[in-house]
């Protein structure tokens, strides 16, 4: 087992290693010893936050029991506070942090909440990098260049509303896709939609309950096709292995703007045959996916939180679509040669539970999907749990041996956390 240590916090937030309690991690809210082999040093742009009126939990290996940790090991009689890691994009977490509620805890904002712990002078995680893209690395930003580059854009641009929305995203939400947008390279985001058919428990761009905070604004109106061609085509041409995608957190469901993305895929394609248009979407809309990809689009990726279709319509909370719908749009778009991906909001011991695996594997046989994106699910664990009605039913396996048996029944399948340009090769306009 793990020879790193708790880490926790004060209550000023100072953080500080126990003295001997090993670090614990959660597993579908059951508390868990964690071995060496699953921790990697805490990435690079990774966060660390603070976990209000939760108590730290750690495992203590002489009384061979876990530790609810209530006061300061180093000043008694000061209370302590519990932590987790926000990791940064590319990594996927094995184990979420373990820690004690206080009862009328507040919901956890929209992060995921990934173990913790402190090893050889070095912060350390329950995770694993899932992509080697280096697309939203923090290394690759440069905040002087990048403020550059969208300020002359934006400039240039005035009349374009998607545009200015973008530098807003970039600017002032921090947005990868959008910083990448303006620094010409990788993938570009393109919303289109102030609508949904859905209301997901963790969506980061409406909250219709004043139980949770939504972290950014959604777009308020429908870029026009071109609006939305004068982002792509540019970018498609010039950028470094260009996708460009439907489908952001900023907005709501793409395919219900189905006409407006038909008419600007065409106008796209015809202008050029570069790169790769994809569409992040719910799946609702089989016969639009179909409309979309006859005009030109690329790929889909398909957001699943669950295979098992209860507690996927408990998240979601879908409004006139349901998840046959979901699948079927998986077939329509392969039946027609398109690349699709799913991306599975992952959540340790929901995800990884033995029937869980055994659904996933099922829909792959049924589906031949190309790519599984490990994303990490952005929410309160222990709330979300609940709110889905989850009820254990056997077996937790593991991420890791989650992906190895996923890898033995489906070698074509690939993981990772990017939507891949499946053209990077920069070409000429076509017209």
């Amino acid at each position: 087992m793990t020879t790193a240590r708790l880490v926790y916090a004060d209550e000023s937030g100072l953080l500080y290693d126990h003295p001997y309690l090993e670090m614990a991690g959660s597993s579908g809210g059951n508390w868990t010893r964690v071995e060496d082999n699953v921790l990697i040093p805490l990435p690079s742009g990774s966060e660390i936050f603070l976990l209000p009126q939760r108590f730290p939990v750690g495992y203590d290996s002489k009384k061979r029991g876990f530790v609810k940790l209530s006061e300061d090991p180093h000043h008694p009689q000061s209370k302590v506070q519990a932590v987790a890691a926000f990791m940064a994009p590319a990594h996927t977490q094995i184990l979420t942090a373990a820690y004690h509620g206080e009862e009328n805890a507040p919901i956890l904002p929209l992060f995921s909440y990934t173990a913790l712990g402190w090893l050889e002078d070095r912060f350390v995680v329950a995770g694993v990098r899932v992509d080697p893209l280096v697309r939203q690395d923090i290394d690759q930003f440069e905040q002087e260049k990048l403020e550059k580059m969208a300020t002359s854009a934006l400039g240039l641009h005035r009349h374009n509303r998607l545009i200015q929305h973008l530098g807003t995203c970039a600017l002032t939400y921090g947005c990868p896709a959008a910083k990448n947008y303006f620094l010409r390279r990788w993938e570009a985001p393109l919303p289109t939609s102030p609508q949904c058919n859905a209301t997901c428990l963790g969506c980061i761009s409406l909250q219709e309950g004043d139980q949770i905070c939504a972290s950014q604004e959604r777009i308020t109106f429908v870029p026009t096709p071109d609006e939305i061609a004068e982002v792509a085509v540019d970018h498609l041409q010039e950028a470094e292995d260009p996708v460009v995608s439907f489908g952001q957190g900023c907005e709501g469901e793409p395919l219900l703007q189905g006409k407006t993305l038909i008419e600007a895929v065409k106008l796209i394609r015809s202008q050029t045959d570069a790169g790769t248009i994809n569409l992040n979407t719910n799946g609702s809309l089989p016969q639009t996916i179909a409309e979309l990809r006859d005009s030109g689009l690329d790929s889909i990726r398909v957001s699943l939180n669950s295979v098992r279709e209860a507690y996927y319509h408990a998240y979601y909370r879908p409004r006139g679509y349901g998840y046959s719908d979901v699948t079927r749009a998986i077939l329509t778009m392969k039946s027609k040669g398109g690349f699709v991906s799913i991306n599975l909001l992952t959540l340790p011991g929901l995800t990884d539970e033995e029937e869980e695996v055994e659904s996933l594997i099922r829909l792959l046989d049924e589906t031949a999907i190309d790519l599984i994106q490990m994303r990490n699910l952005n929410i309160d664990p222990e709330w979300y749990l609940r709110e889905i009605g989850y009820h254990p039913s056997g077996r937790v396996v593991g991420i890791p041996e989650m992906m190895k048996r996923i890898r033995t029944s489906h070698p074509q399948v690939s993981f990772g956390y990017f939507n891949p340009c499946l053209n990077p090769g920069k070409e000429r306009a076509t017209s």
